[in-house]
């Protein structure tokens, strides 16, 4: 069984931002698989499924992005799933919006979400896919810029990487 997590902000002030895209991903993938993400555990809403012939776990924290971790730890907890199972995917900063980018282990490379899985993990040994978001003018413009919604002229970018990470997670399980 893979356990497959987007990270996101919960609750109806963070839906459609960028720092949520993970939700958005997830979402789609679960569409696509007729997967409902309907069962809760106290820090995560998740669905069961397959994808192709994997079975998997599809899951959004109810965690703020910064306490991702205490999440997945539930789930990996939940499911006995081994850090090698785990597929996370989240925003970065560092691509610009629209690309898609997979990493198999390493560090958090900045990101808090990615940082507290480590920590509750005790290893960054687990699959990423990142979705760039682009990067704001100044430092001091990321968290407004990461926890705005997109702006409309960037939806049609915005929907081609959700669908663009969706296929990238497919494979993956293939």
């Amino acid at each position: 069984m893979k356990l497959v997590v987007g990270l996101g902000n919960p609750g109806p002030r963070y839906r459609g931002t960028r720092h949520s895209i993970g939700f958005l991903v997830i979402e789609a993938l679960a569409a696509a698989h007729q997967i409902a993400l309907r069962r809760e555990l106290p820090k995560a809403r998740y669905g069961e499924g397959a994808i192709g012939d994997q079975r998997v776990v599809l899951a959004r924290p109810l965690t703020y992005m910064n306490q991702s971790g205490e999440a997945v730890a539930a789930l990996t907890a939940r499911f006995s799933i081994a850090p090698d199972d785990l597929v996370v995917i989240h925003d970065d900063l560092d691509l610009v919006l629209g690309r898609i980018k997979r990493k198999t282990r390493g560090g958090d490379a900045g990101h808090y979400g990615v940082r507290s899985i480590i920590e509750h993990l005790g290893t960054g040994d687990f699959t990423r896919i990142r979705v760039g978001i682009g990067r704001p003018a100044t430092r001091a413009e990321i968290i407004p810029y990461v926890l705005d919604p997109f702006r409309p002229d960037e939806l049609p970018q915005v929907e081609e990487a959700i669908q663009q990470a969706v296929s990238s997670v497919e494979d993956l399980l293939k």
